[in-house]
């Protein structure tokens, strides 16, 4: 059974705890997943690379993992408010699609972007709309215990009664008072007892096109219920880890609570997380600032505020370079700086795989040990609330061991055992923990290692996409400039 050294910052405590799962070694993992009405964009890459990591350094320890991420395809209304359009209906209107059909087409698109970002596929990956009975059961729960109502075929949770019982506000610090003084008047307000209450189930409008029967209306349920919904059906009623971004703390992840108490008496998760926001130049993304980037954009150079393409790789070390609580702004400087990093990086990297012990001249105990406490720092840093920028700064510690294997041979001292555990562990935290890949290899620079990063990635989006013919054509024009291999940490492309 994996050791419980691991420490996790606790945002429901505000301080790190030691990690021990309900019932090791299985953990059961949740995280808030992406609104599918449009491209992925920056936004949705953090909290997917964030909890990617997790993920990964769970597994990497022996821990086996049910990771539980949803995708959200009804219910999540206009200013994640209780009124208004829908926002999946509301595209689908204006792109004159079937939402079921716009759901598919924009899911793709993200599933397809993540693969770019080699983040994994969670090992379950329930839509909202697929849990409408899950929804309305735990909704009559809520019903039954007293913490909810009816009010013209909706139903809404009451925090006022709740609060006589419970503590509502814990996770993020807010209590409804605070909330009452900012809450503007919403068409429809005066269907709750209180501004703070919170939709389960709204009664659909005639003109409303997602809708499903209930024991109280034709509706659709509220954004906040899907996830405490679909946790409890795949992880039970209490669960190890619940992630998403410090977005979601205030009053998404608050709702959620009080729905698992209100309908189940116990508190749903036992560490919550929550990755910090990112900023573009400084400031926060929007479409209304022309900073609104999608991950396609970002790929392909396509925007304005881009100077260049970055490719998959580029983004997600250039987030590993920041710890996931602090918050990380995206410039084209410090992009190039992160690209020219992740070229070293992966230089040592693949220098490591093809380098072959030889016998030493005699044994030097002080480069052993730099190389045996290499993996003591790499997991002493992930073991420290997932601490990927020591991660790093320890593997470009050691790049200059790497480099004089290969200039200098052996001589200077390291036996074969102590070698092949370094290379397994440097290969294990770049790979499988960290989740780099390398694109290209070392040597092909300038216009010409662009130009070759740029068809790589054209292959590996053909191959996504199942255009095998088109990926073969891609392949045959590398060929023209070099050896292509595909390796399990991603494709190798070396020039002649």
């Amino acid at each position: 059974m994996p050791g419980n050294k691991l420490n996790i910052y606790n945002t429901l405590t505000r301080k790190k705890e030691n990690f021990a799962p309900l019932h090791p070694p299985f953990v059961g993992m949740y995280v808030c997943g992406p609104t599918v009405y449009g491209d992925a964009h920056l936004g949705h890459a953090r909290p997917a690379i964030t909890f990617d990591i997790v993920y990964r350094y769970l597994l990497y320890l022996g821990y086996k993992v049910r990771y539980v991420r949803n995708i959200t395809d009804v219910g999540h209304l206009e200013n994640d408010a209780d009124e208004g359009e829908d926002k999946v209906e509301k595209k689908a209107r204006l792109e004159k699609l079937e939402p079921m059909e716009l759901v598919h087409k924009y899911a793709e698109s993200y599933h397809r972007n993540m693969a770019m970002l080699n983040v994994k596929s969670p090992s379950i990956e329930p839509f909202a709309s697929g849990h409408i009975i899950e929804q309305i059961e735990m909704i009559k729960k809520i019903l039954e215990h007293g913490y909810a109502y009816l009010s013209n075929g909706s139903v809404y949770f009451d925090i006022d009664k709740y609060k006589k019982s419970h503590t509502y506000g814990q996770l993020s610090g807010r209590n409804t008072e605070d909330v009452l003084t900012q809450t503007r008047e919403l068409e429809g307000q005066s269907e709750k007892k209180s501004p703070n209450d919170f939709a389960l189930w709204k009664k659909a409008s005639p003109e409303h096109i997602m809708r499903w029967p209930s024991p109280w209306s034709d509706g659709f349920p509220g954004w906040h219920i899907e996830c405490s919904a679909m946790s409890r059906r795949y992880l039970g009623e209490v669960f190890d880890i619940h992630g998403g971004g410090m977005d979601l703390l205030f009053p998404h992840h608050e709702c959620e609570i009080a729905q698992s108490v209100g309908s189940g008496g116990k508190e749903p998760v036992r560490y919550w997380m929550h990755n910090n926001m990112l900023t573009i130049n400084g400031q926060k993304m929007g479409k209304s600032l022309n900073n609104f980037i999608t991950l396609d954009a970002l790929f392909t150079g396509a925007h304005p505020l881009l100077e260049k393409a970055y490719s998959p790789m580029t983004i997600r070390f250039y987030m590993l370079q920041g710890h996931y609580r602090n918050p990380i702004d995206f410039s084209n400087s410090a992009l190039q700086d992160a690209e020219k990093a992740l070229a070293k990086l992966s230089s040592a990297f693949l220098l490591l795989q093809e380098l072959k012990w030889e016998k030493p001249d005699g044994i030097v105990n002080e480069i052993e040990m730099k190389l045996e406490n290499f993996g003591k720092e790499c997991q002493a840093a992930m073991d420290d609330d997932f601490n990927t920028p020591r991660v790093i700064a320890a593997m470009f510690n050691v790049i200059g061991v790497v480099n004089d294997f290969k200039n200098k041979g052996f001589k200077q001292g390291v036996g074969q055992e102590a070698f092949e555990n370094f290379r397994k562990t440097f290969t294990g935290y770049y790979s499988e923990v960290l989740g780099l890949k390398t694109e290209i290899s070392a040597g092909a620079g300038g216009q010409f290692n662009e130009l070759i990063t740029a068809i790589v990635q054209a292959r590996e989006k053909a191959k996504l996409e199942k255009d095998f013919k088109l990926a073969d054509a891609v392949r045959n024009v590398l060929l023209q400039f070099g050896e292509l291999k595909d390796t399990p940490q991603g494709p190798v492309f070396k020039q002649k």
